[in-house]
């Protein structure tokens, strides 16, 4: 059921087999596979995730090119409740391992907020990141163009830059390395800084070396039309033409929930194993909070084998199920 507010203590006493911290492909996966074992589940989903920006899956086999991330989200949260998942929109503050249950606390409502703590066996943290996007004093003007043709992952998007002149907005020198892959897909590049940037003598040669415009006047706006970016305004009044364009400015994870636990790390992500498996036995990490490639189709294999993984587990240490009314049969 989908839970709110009201509806809060008819699940406050529940034990959960599995809480998943993130409603995105990932979780909405691994409560998909979970139900289907028939475990409980609960899904507890933030919004406004790096799913935010899929405006198009443009690389899913089976889907139309042009189909909306949100579509593909609401059909998994309904298919997830129609299996009898619960879902909630909240934060997860805190988890704490109290040895056999995880105990989950959860942020519900911006306003006169609720704090519930939920218990489950098992955890998957599937609650990703968000990208770090241009700021800009109308924040507005940047949320009209990302995800359409101003694009957060070159893996998913390249396809969609090639041969088009392309911004590559960076947030640090290290990234502006991002223009020597980007390459591959088109050689016509302009790095801009928005002034926030120190690019160093051996990275301005390189620019030059491959012809590729440095930018470090700070940005007013994005220019374009029905979310079809189509260049920048400088804050000088100079305009720079463009058809698409790069985010490279990092990303947040979200994963502070989880820094009262001893786990593996590696950067942001946390290590795993080959079913997603953290270095915590009954916590699994699946899509972009795991160490590996950040792809819609990966982070849905990766609730699979997490929710699979689950319920191997459980199955074993449970009573192999007789038929009743046979035995009594026999022995009568």
């Amino acid at each position: 059921m989908k839970l709110a507010k009201k509806t809060l203590n008819e699940r406050s006493s529940h034990l959960y087999d599995v809480i998943i911290v993130g409603g995105g492909v990932g979780g909405l996966s691994a409560a998909v596979y979970l139900q289907r074992y028939r475990l409980s589940c609960l899904i507890v989903e933030k919004g406004r995730g790096r799913s935010f920006w899929m405006q198009d899956l443009r690389n899913y086999l089976g889907l139309p090119p042009d189909t909306p991330g949100r579509e593909l989200l609401q059909q998994g949260q309904d298919y997830a409740l129609s299996l009898g998942a619960d879902y909630l929109r909240g934060y997860v503050e805190e988890v704490q391992d109290e040895g056999e249950t995880f105990a989950v606390k959860v942020k519900v409502g911006k306003q006169d907020s609720l704090y519930p703590v939920f218990r489950s066996k098992y955890l998957i943290a599937a609650s990703g990141i968000i990208d770090n996007l241009p700021q800009l004093e109308e924040m507005q003007n940047v949320y009209e163009y990302a995800g359409y043709n101003l694009h957060v992952c070159m893996i998913c998007d390249g396809y969609e830059m090639s041969d088009k002149l392309c911004g590559l907005f960076v947030g640090s020198e290290a990234a502006i390395n991002t223009a020597f892959v980007l390459n591959w897909f088109t050689p016509y590049i302009t790095v801009f800084t928005h002034g926030k940037v120190e690019v160093g003598a051996e990275m301005r040669q390189k620019l030059r070396d491959y012809g590729y415009p440095l930018v470090e006047t700070p940005i007013r706006r994005f220019l374009g039309h029905k979310h079809e970016m189509s260049g920048v305004e400088l804050v000088d009044g100079s305009t720079v033409k463009l058809e698409t364009g790069l985010v490279a400015m990092g990303s947040h994870y979200y994963n502070e929930y989880l820094k009262a636990i001893d786990l593996q790390w590696k950067g942001g992500n946390l290590v795993t194993d080959s079913m997603c498996r953290t270095s915590h036995p009954r916590i699994f990490a699946v899509g972009d909070l795991k160490e590996g490639v950040n792809q819609v189709s990966i982070a849905v294999a990766d609730g699979t084998l997490a929710a699979t993984a689950i319920w191997k587990e459980i199955r074993r240490a449970s009573a192999p199920r007789r038929w009743e009314q046979n035995l009594i049969g026999a022995v009568s």
